[in-house]
């Protein structure tokens, strides 16, 4: 089980790019890179899903745990590239109505 990740920063937002499998062995590496991001509040964050193949809850809650802290700084999470099974899982869950998920990839 891998998980790849990437990060830009740009101007007002960091890119964050996964590929592979977001669950509860590869969360924390997720976890660790977002975890400054949110805390510091200064940029929205865009997470890219388009190359991740499966995700389970490990991965929703760390979600929800970044829309929490940016909210408090007012910025925002956009998760794009999402793919079908995925956005099921944000549909389920309620969270398709607390963030901004687009099933294309919005990274250039």
């Amino acid at each position: 089980m891998n998980m790849n990740i990437s990060t830009t920063e740009k101007e007002t937002e960091y890119v964050v790019v996964l590929s592979g499998e977001l669950d509860v062995y590869t969360a924390p590496e997720l976890q660790q890179v977002l975890e400054p991001i949110r805390h510091a509040g200064t940029h929205d964050v865009n997470i890219d899903l388009t190359e991740v193949g499966y995700m389970d809850s490990t991965g929703l809650g760390i979600f929800v745990g970044t829309l929490k802290d940016l909210n408090q700084h007012g910025k925002s999470l956009r998760v794009s590239g999402a793919s079908k099974r995925i956005l099921r899982l944000f549909e389920i869950t309620g969270l398709r109505d607390l963030m901004y998920i687009n099933e294309t990839s919005e990274v250039e």
